[in-house]
């Protein structure tokens, strides 16, 4: 999962959040006004303050990630936006969470809230911090239902319990499939790393390679064949009589010889590369 397809996934996940939300909310009002209960009142007043206080964070939050994810944080995001990690994530959270304890008191049908509660608390607060606090929104949500009921029933605990578990494990699973996948894209970027370190050893291997075929061309070529004239010019000079006027000529042309033999062997030197 590329970061494209992580940001597609989170967005598309928080819409399915929020509608969650929004729909649950909206079956408590209808439940609480097609039942003509004495709070619908307070039941609709309450439902219309979550769900403004939700809209509000919900507006403030940017694209997020996962907690413990390999990504590194930004430093310069504000600590006053409802993001998971900060405060002001943690006191939005809260006061959603005292809302909707409100609503619990007012109506039975308030628990199923509970559901998309589990998800944001996972998001947004620490691990060490978010698995109690689903424990006691499971707890809050039975307690209403056995509170409304006048009974315990089998039900009251299934429901809010498997919520919670579905929630924990999605949330779970989420997070280490994003860390896997930010395992891998820094595996790729290390692997296109280390395949242009090779492409740049292979270049600078073949560049010493010609350089070391020039050199010993012209070892074999070039400087024996002046070694070769050095030395002939030599035996020449030696076999000419003393003051012969050929003399100057042929020792001239020996030294020429020996002075481009020096050359080409400093060529040559410079040409061949460093052992390793």
């Amino acid at each position: 999962m590329d970061a494209r397809s992580h940001t597609h996934v989170t967005a598309a996940l928080r819409l399915c959040l929020h509608a969650l939300l929004a729909g649950l909310l909206a079956l408590v009002v209808v439940r609480a006004v097609s039942e003509g209960a004495a709070d619908t009142a307070a039941v609709v007043a309450v439902t219309l303050l979550t769900a403004a206080l939700y809209a509000a964070g919900a507006a403030r939050s940017s694209s997020v990630q996962p907690k413990d994810s390999a990504r590194p944080k930004d430093p310069a995001r504000p600590r006053t936006s409802v993001q998971p990690g900060t405060r002001a994530g943690a006191w939005w959270l809260g006061g959603l969470w005292v809302l909707w304890a409100a609503l619990l008191v007012l109506s039975p049908d308030a628990l199923w809230v509970a559901f998309p509660l589990y998800f944001l608390q996972l998001h947004f607060l620490p691990m060490r911090w978010a698995l109690p606090a689903v424990v006691v929104t499971a707890a809050a949500a039975i307690t209403s239902f056995v509170v409304h009921r006048q009974e315990i029933e089998p039900g009251a605990f299934i429901g809010p319990l498997i919520g919670a578990a579905v929630a924990v494990a999605t949330v779970l699973g989420y997070d280490a499939l994003f860390r896997e996948s930010e395992r891998r894209r820094e595996l790729i970027v290390e692997l296109v790393a280390t395949r242009a370190d090779l492409a740049e050893a292979e270049r600078t291997a073949g560049t010493l390679a010609e350089r070391e075929r020039l050199a010993r061309e012209i070892h074999d070529t070039l400087a024996q064949g002046l070694s070769s004239i050095q030395l002939l010019l030599r035996a020449a000079e030696r076999s000419l009589p003393e003051n012969a006027p050929a003399t100057p000529h042929v020792r001239a042309a020996r030294e020429a010889a020996q002075a481009n033999l020096a050359e080409a062997r400093s060529f040559v030197r410079a040409l061949t590369p460093p052992d390793l």
